[in-house]
């Protein structure tokens, strides 16, 4: 595709960020070996994973039977991914060395035709192929390309490469447009774009030509899978209709975002991922019309997505309620694979901007500042009393939980946050993009010319940022600043001289000129406290403001302002103030008048006429990331205004 632009390689990007350099670090030296322990049953308490253990049954190295997930395997090739991401920021010659052991495991696993898969090789060897609407073969099988290509990318080792090659080979052969093959796809995209991934690391044709047949297959009519006896979950429930697995109707004509959250993102990614390499515009133009229904009706103000815990899906527009939201950690994950594509497809800063508020909100949030717990959902208002009668779902909790039996989401988590450098810029011949404000060191070619650049900032607790500019030699180029959507005002420098209202391309400051060594820009965000409504047609925010400042969204906590959080309501032209705490690892709150009900006259009365009054209450709140990591309580992100 012409013009396209290019994220830079994890090797040539160092995070030195006040703010991520820590969790980065803390992943590599604590949560990365916490979560092995996990898929290897060592965790005292924790459900089991079972993980590591089926794959030594499917390789002969112990007896028993398969137990977990039928997609067990893609949190093990998750793993492998992020500890591979780790490698490069944190050496470590004994996580490899794991690493190591663990492919040759999996190498052990695979079968002779090439098949690789715990569940069928153990479970059910004769139920190959036979239940693309739940069996998640090829997803897991998406799962590993990833994890071969990233261990390839860190250490140059291509064992558990060409494994995964010979895997999708088999797959190949066996799925396709041929007459001698099966027509069909996976129930849960993943392998579309982990195939691109796997077509870049190799230069092999056909693996791109097979996600585009995954691509073009998808929701072709009759749909294959209702067909299948596990279509529907095995009922005639009509949120698990074809819709659930975005089969409802050939992807290129799909109106709207619907089915399983999870699904419905890695799928979009797939699909700009194969537009990156083909230029397809009927591709390019759902994928504008799929994000516009997203961010724009089905979103929450955190960055989550997908309302509804049963499906796991989206239910229609601006249906987003806040004590029974889903959100689940990987639909947020997933967002963000989106919208750094859809980046790359074209610099808008209204991706950029939702995959900064989801990385920093509805993903930071489902993992605890320790590493060691996550949260599978993330509601955005918590009353634990109604919570623990109100959910059957043992993975639906107000409290962070050590794992899960379905662990898809403490993995990926890790995933994203060990390759967040991938996303902070993008290029292509002339111009440098700056999409993520965090502390950093990189260095790429512009024009032919090799060029360092340093960005140094406090984001997102300060407005400031400083970026200085080492060319090996003078030279021609562009480097373009988003300016987010939140930012009403912005002052920026250029060696010390102001710039007065430069122009702004799709939410990008474009400076182009002659770069010497020592050019410095310095930008300032500002961020003052907002206050922010929703679209009158999410019912559930009617006349309630959320408080954010910056890209970070605030949420009430029953720990700093007592119980009943329902009760709490903002005045008209209420004053909030910013101050910096050391608490929760370092972070700025939110301190303000607000209004409570006067109860201490209103007896034994449930109901009684409207009237009484109301008296002052000092709130403080906090980063919405950050909720749950003192004491358990009440929380809410939305509030009531007076």
């Amino acid at each position: 595709m012409k013009n396209r632009l290019h994220t830079i390689p994890l090797k040539a990007v160092t995070v030195r960020d006040h703010f991520w350099t820590e969790r980065i670090a803390l992943l590599a030296r604590e949560v990365i070996p916490y979560q092995w322990d996990a898929l290897n049953d060592n965790i005292a308490g924790a459900e089991p994973s079972h993980a590591v253990e089926n794959l030594r049954i499917a390789a002969g190295k112990s007896d028993g039977r398969f137990q977990g997930m039928v997609f067990q395997d893609s949190d093990v090739a998750k793993w492998i991914e992020a500890a591979s991401y780790s490698l490069i920021a944190h050496p470590n010659p004994g996580l490899e060395a794991v690493i190591d052991e663990l492919v040759e495991l999996i190498a052990a696993a695979q079968q002779s035709d090439g098949y690789l898969n715990t569940y069928y090789t153990v479970a059910e060897p004769d139920q190959r192929w036979k239940n693309f609407s739940f069996g998640h073969e090829l997803y897991s099988a998406g799962h590993l390309a990833e994890a071969a290509v990233a261990y390839y990318q860190a250490t140059g080792k291509r064992k558990l490469l060409d494994r995964v090659c010979r895997a999708i080979d088999y797959i190949d052969s066996v799925i396709g447009p041929e007459a001698s093959k099966l027509k069909a796809y996976c129930g849960h995209p993943e392998i579309e774009l982990a195939l691109v991934k796997l077509y870049r690391a190799t230069g092999e044709q056909r693996y791109l030509r097979l996600c585009q047949y995954f691509v073009d297959e998808r929701g072709q009519q009759p749909c294959f899978l209702e067909a299948e006896p596990a279509f529907g979950n095995g009922t005639p429930d009509p949120w698990f209709a074809a819709d659930y697995h975005q089969a409802h109707a050939p992807v290129r004509e799909q109106q709207a975002a619907d089915g399983h959250a999870v699904r419905a993102m890695y799928l979009y990614a797939g699909m700009a991922d194969l537009a990156l390499e083909t230029g397809d515009p009927g591709l390019i133009a759902a994928l504008r019309r799929l994000w516009e229904n997203v961010t724009g009706r089905r979103m929450y103000i955190t960055g989550a997505i997908g309302s509804q815990a049963h499906g796991e899906r989206f239910t229609f527009d601006y249906d987003l309620p806040n004590d029974t939201a889903y959100a689940e950690t990987c639909a947020a994950i997933g967002l963000i694979f989106w919208a750094g594509r859809m980046l790359l497809l074209e610099p808008d800063r209204r991706y950029a901007d939702v995959l900064e508020r989801a990385l920093y909100n509805g993903v930071l949030s489902g993992i605890s500042l320790d590493g060691r717990k996550y949260f599978y959902v993330n509601p955005l208002e918590v009353q634990p009393e109604a919570a623990a009668r109100r959910y059957d779902l043992r993975h639906v909790r107000p409290e962070r939980q050590q794992w899960f039996g379905c662990a898809c989401c403490p993995p990926n988590i890790a995933r994203l946050v060990t390759s967040l450098g991938q996303y902070l810029y993008s290029l292509d011949d002339q111009t440098l993009y700056v999409h993520l404000y965090v502390g950093s060191q990189i260095r790429v070619a512009l024009n032919g010319t090799p060029v360092g650049l340093e960005l140094r900032t406090r984001y997102p607790w300060e407005e400031q940022a400083v970026l200085e500019v080492e060319p090996e030699q003078p030279a021609e180029f562009a480097i373009a600043l988003r300016i987010p959507g939140w930012c009403r005002h912005f002052e920026i420098r250029l060696n010390g001289q102001p710039l007065e209202n430069p122009p702004l391309e799709k939410g990008y400051l474009k400076l182009s000129r002659r770069w010497t060594r020592g050019d410095r820009i310095e930008l300032r965000l500002a961020m003052p406290v907002e206050l922010i409504r929703a679209h009158p047609r999410v019912r559930e925010d009617a006349g309630k403001v959320a408080i954010q400042r910056g890209p970070i969204v605030y949420c009430l906590e029953e720990v700093d302002n007592g119980g009943r959080l329902w009760d709490v309501a903002l005045p008209e032209g209420a004053q909030l103030s910013c101050e910096f705490s050391e608490e929760l690892g370092g972070m700025v709150a939110i301190t303000g008048q607000a209004l409570r009900s006067d109860t201490e006259h209103w007896g034994e009365a449930l109901y009684r006429p409207a009237g009484g009054g109301s008296q002052a209450a000092p709130i403080r709140a906090v980063p919405y990331c950050l909720w749950g990591n003192r004491r358990p309580g009440e929380m809410t992100v939305w509030i009531a205004q007076k």
